[in-house]
């Protein structure tokens, strides 16, 4: 269990006097261990992206998921050139088979896909997404076309707002949670640093992902492989964190505006590379990142383009 001592004022300008959160190793996700704890979905993609979502079966046979020692490595196909009347281009979606309330989740990533067209995401889902009626989603690592930097999102029911100023280093894109408006593109924060997404991230060798979920608050942290502020019991996957040592977060999505605890519900971790679709398929976000002509045609006739489209996760670990 986790311990959180909270003041009646702690999102007022007063300080909190006793404030601890301790939080201890739930499920420690590395290598093999993917295939057992996650279930690979091969389901229509509800983002309409040009994509064909495979079984584990049919993706360990086609190289498009490997696991071994401390690595899990899940990619598209970047061999097959796609006729219009093809379904889409393979490629992995996978889901976490336990299901997380209050919890802190840290993601080890050395790569993530990058190129025109893709669309990866690690997020956390209510089993009713995409219907958004008692279990909003909340992204945590989401961006398409290779356009930094990372963008974290809160996508909820009606009556979630952020408050315009609150203590995250990043920069908010919008105050509106609810997915009814403004085209569903949620209350985000873009993180500070390009390195956070994209080619950016990969060549600095990745970086860690975390995110803290209690009853009053959602906090995201992301540090760069090399950085020298990466907490040592996150660098080191150790079997207890505290979330205090951690400095002040990329993302703070408080309840002061949003009631945490009744928009969100039990969670579940995926994990997954689509296309174009609803937001990396818009022309004006296609071409806006200098990919050329229309995003379906692209992905369908360069494969070759997508060799650099896979995960490479070192682990994910989940504390409560």
């Amino acid at each position: 269990m986790y311990s959180i001592h909270l003041c009646a004022l702690l999102f007022t300008s007063f300080a909190c006097s006793a404030f601890a959160a301790n939080y201890q190793l739930s499920d420690n996700h590395v290598g093999s261990d993917f295939l057992s704890s996650f279930v690979h979905e091969a389901i229509a993609d509800p983002t309409h992206g040009r994509v064909t979502y495979v079984d584990q079966a049919t993706a360990i046979a086609q190289n498009l998921t490997f696991a071994s020692g401390d690595t899990l490595i899940m990619r598209a196909d970047s061999t097959t050139r796609l006729a219009p009347s093809d379904a889409g281009r393979k490629s992995v979606r996978i889901r976490s088979v336990k299901t997380y309330t209050t919890h802190v989740t840290v993601f080890d990533i050395r790569h993530m896909p990058q190129g025109c067209g893709t669309w990866p995401a690690a997020w956390e889902i209510g089993d009713d997404w995409p219907n958004l009626v008692e279990n909003p989603t909340y992204y945590r690592l989401e961006g398409v076309n290779d356009q930094s930097p990372n963008a974290m999102t809160l996508h909820t029911s009606a009556n979630c707002n952020m408050p315009a100023s609150r203590d995250e280093t990043g920069t908010p894109t919008g105050n509106n949670c609810d997915v009814n408006t403004s085209g569903n593109t949620g209350c985000g924060v873009q993180a500070p640093t390009a390195d956070s997404y994209g080619p950016a991230f990969n060549a600095i060798g990745g970086g860690w992902y975390a995110m803290e979920r209690t009853t009053t608050f959602i906090k995201v942290w992301f540090w760069g492989r090399n950085s020298g502020n990466v907490p040592s019991d996150v660098r080191n996957g150790g079997g207890s964190v505290n979330t205090d040592a951690w400095g002040t977060p990329t993302a703070f999505f408080p309840n002061s505006q949003c009631d945490i605890n009744s928009h969100f519900g039990p969670n579940e971790i995926v994990i997954n590379l689509t296309f174009c679709g609803d937001w990396a398929g818009q022309s004006g976000v296609f071409n806006g990142a200098g990919c050329p002509g229309d995003c379906t045609t692209f992905v369908d006739e360069n494969p070759s383009a997508f060799v650099n489209a896979f995960w490479n996760i070192a682990a994910v670990r989940v504390y409560t």
